[in-house]
């Protein structure tokens, strides 16, 4: 397992660092491909694959539709109200299934709510990146964004297990403690603070830790929401199309949660950079 997980990394690792510094389309095709396979993981996860029914199919495809819909317009528009529009009017397609369906499945509008939990979840947090990527500094700071993450990762798995004692959340994911979580802050604003230092002097330090900080807390609950989702359905990993590292949704969870994060503090508090 662990050498499969060496192999996968090192396959890709390039593959990802290319297409990150190349941006614009392949990086919009990058993601939108990750859009679709983490959605149609997180639906299998969520609906454990027992609802086969034509209208549900539907929906699914309306939803990856969509899905690719919010990733396409941050690249040709780059625009927050574009993203708005986008999502709105997915809310509107899913209003009208929802009538059209009601008679014949009782249970429509709880599987509608899981479908847009899943558009803003996973698709607009994607989506969001596209529009990182297509700023000033773009691929910087997505390399930023990963490093942080991949750090915090790093951190709390090492401080968890030679300092761990007590548990962070048992009931979702008994292996993480509060000392892993605390070695995952730091390791978190380490980094941040490195790259911050070299590649973005000007910006100011207060809020540069600050979004650290908060990027880290939501990558940690972004990583135990998608155990939530995987304990709720009895499954190890979202997938298995990455050997010896699970499935997308396993490998993006934290990223998912922590992207908006540092795309709100792009947008409106660090204005330098």
């Amino acid at each position: 397992m662990h050498l499969h997980r060496v192999i996968t990394g090192l396959v890709a690792l390039p593959f990802l660092v290319y297409l990150i510094y190349k941006g614009g389309i392949y990086f919009s095709v990058l993601i939108a491909a990750v859009c679709v396979l983490s959605l149609w993981e997180y639906f299998r996860i969520v609906f454990n694959s027992q609802d086969k029914s034509s209208s549900h199919i539907l929906l699914i495809i309306i939803s990856l539709c969509f899905g690719l819909a919010l990733v396409f317009a941050a690249y040709k528009r780059s625009s927050s109200s574009m993203l708005i529009g986008t999502l709105y009017s997915y809310l509107i397609v899913c209003g009208f299934f929802s009538l059209t369906q009601f008679k014949y499945d009782s249970l429509i509008l709880q599987k509608i709510s899981t479908h847009i939990q899943g558009m803003v979840y996973i698709s607009l947090s994607l989506a969001l990146l596209v529009m990182i990527r297509q700023s000033p500094y773009g691929a910087t700071w997505i390399f930023w964004i990963i490093g942080i993450i991949f750090a915090g990762d790093i951190g709390a798995y090492y401080v968890g297990r030679a300092f761990g004692k007590h548990k962070l959340c048992p009931s979702v994911s008994p292996g993480k403690t509060i000392e892993g979580a605390v070695g995952g802050l730091a390791a978190n604003m380490l980094l941040g603070s490195a790259v911050k230092f070299f590649f973005f002097p000007n910006l100011p330090w207060r809020e540069s830790l600050l979004m650290f900080v908060c990027m880290g807390i939501a990558g940690q609950i972004g990583d135990l929401v998608e155990s939530e989702f995987k304990r709720a359905a009895g499954v190890k990993d979202s997938g298995t199309i990455l050997p010896g590292h699970g499935g997308i949704l396993d490998r993006i969870d934290a990223l998912l949660f922590a992207a908006p994060v540092a795309f709100l503090f792009k947008r409106f508090v660090l204005t330098v950079g």
